[in-house]
């Protein structure tokens, strides 16, 4: 017995979702080995977190091409319609994340074999932190859950927070002896990154927002 029209269309929103959900689960896990490559000095892992950025962006391709055959042929009007755009914009926040852990596994080979001007710590944090936040994004996307997207934006605060105090570190690590600042600009970088892979983390949340309730929120990321 064939499904209804409905029916399969319900499938093919629900296996878009769960496209992305293979999207953000790479996404998590090069953002990770990137952070531990760099803390590592992991040179071989820095290289592979690069290479394998071509594996997120395929897949961001081919959700996107799918979610456009879906709007061409089912022609969805309203909660249908903003339910595929917000899956577009979705998918581009989490290539972008992707790229983000290309930039620092990038960063892990521009630094070589030098050690870190100290052992990495808030940077790690900022890397748990925000992948974090990535993984509770989607999880209010399943779940319909604005309160835990709510939670995520609220959360972006600790990033920021963390992201100040490395700047400051480094900037004084800098001041102190010119020597340091090419080792403490690259970790500036990764620490930049990071704090852009938790405001992405955010849009995804405001995605939730106005998927669920139909209102936007912008937070500062939404300018990126």
């Amino acid at each position: 017995m064939s499904r209804s029209p409905r029916a399969e269309f319900d499938g093919e929103l629900t296996n878009l979702q769960n496209e992305i959900l293979v999207l953000g689960s790479m996404v998590e896990k090069a953002i990770a080995k990137s952070i531990e490559a760099l803390r590592s000095r992991n040179i071989d892992h820095s290289r592979e977190v690069i290479e394998e950025d071509d594996l997120i962006d395929n897949k961001q391709d081919e959700i996107e091409d799918k979610c456009i055959a879906l709007i061409a042929r089912q022609q969805p009007m309203a909660t249908d319609l903003r339910q595929i755009v917000a899956f577009l914009h979705i998918t581009v926040d989490l290539e972008r994340m992707g790229d983000y852990a290309e930039g620092i596994g990038k960063i892990g080979l521009l630094m070589g074999e030098q050690p870190p001007l100290k052992p990495l710590i808030d940077i790690p944090r900022m890397c748990e932190i925000a992948n974090d936040m990535l993984r509770r994004s989607l999880d209010a996307l399943v779940k319909r859950d604005i309160a835990i997207a709510n939670q995520v934006l609220k959360d972006d605060d600790q990033v920021d927070g963390l992201y100040d105090q490395v700047y400051r570190e480094l900037v004084l690590l800098m001041v102190q002896d010119p020597k340091t600042i090419e080792r403490a600009t690259f970790l500036l970088w990764a620490a930049h990154d990071l704090e852009r892979v938790a405001d992405r983390a955010t849009n995804i949340a405001e995605q939730v927002i106005y998927l669920v309730g139909g209102t936007r929120g912008h937070t500062k990321s939404s300018r990126y």
